[in-house]
């Protein structure tokens, strides 16, 4: 089997070759770049399974990086920042970013985060259900969300929780629910992850017949508007 490539964006050499000792260690290929232009073109040529990427970058920083990829193509990213500042988190999760890890790390865990997104990220849906609540339809097997005949553009995490919530409609979950069926059990970021895209989704299917309504100490249903 093809081993699956890591990109690794850091201007740290030391943190570069941690996690390239550690990632090959548990069988992906490692490639590595140093500033966030490199980064890009190495995202565009070598198209691996997902990007570590550190915000703080010289040319083009981390955040710009993200919002690039993000623009081009759906592949994960994980995220590094030196500051356990939340401003830091939510900004890089409204660009996209799949997950963030906080420096100093144990790269034990950045396995393990990369392990579980690529999980997340490569599930094969085993049904072929299309579910409907007024006006906005979900298909599993095509990923595909509409409101009427629009076709709404979700994100993987977003589609996830989506489906989560329209086929439990009316049924509240509580974030750490969330977490553990979207994300998976393994997934070692806080609830406020469910937070930020619980609010992306929420501005994407507005003009829809449903809402995601907020139980106030407990977390969120799909209720029909």
């Amino acid at each position: 089997m093809e081993k699956e490539t890591i990109l690794v964006v850091d201007d740290e050499r030391n943190i570069v070759e941690l996690a390239r000792m550690y990632l090959e260690n548990e069988g992906f290929r490692v490639e590595s770049a140093a500033d966030g232009g490199v980064a890009l073109e190495k995202a565009r040529t070598l198209k691996p399974a997902l990007v570590v990427l550190d915000l703080m970058l010289p040319v083009v920083n981390g955040w710009d990086v993200c919002r690039k990829l993000r623009t081009e193509s759906d592949i994960p990213i994980l995220m590094l920042t030196a500051r356990s500042d939340d401003v830091d988190k939510i900004v890089g999760l409204e660009l996209g970013a799949d997950d963030y890890l906080i420096k100093p790390f144990n790269p034990r865990e950045l396995v393990a985060r990369v392990k579980a997104i690529l999980r997340r990220t490569t599930r094969t849906p085993v049904t072929t259900a299309v579910l409907s609540h007024g006006n906005l339809t979900i298909d599993l097997q095509k990923r595909e969300v509409r409101i009427d005949s629009h076709p709404i553009d979700l994100r993987t995490r977003e589609f996830d929780l989506l489906y989560l919530l329209m086929e439990n409609h009316e049924i509240v979950f509580s974030r750490e629910q969330l977490l553990d069926k979207v994300w998976g059990f393994e997934y070692y970021g806080e609830t406020r992850t469910v937070d930020v895209h619980i609010a992306r989704l929420r501005d994407k299917i507005k003009s829809s017949d449903v809402s995601i309504e907020t139980v106030w100490g407990i977390g969120y249903k799909l209720v029909s508007n």
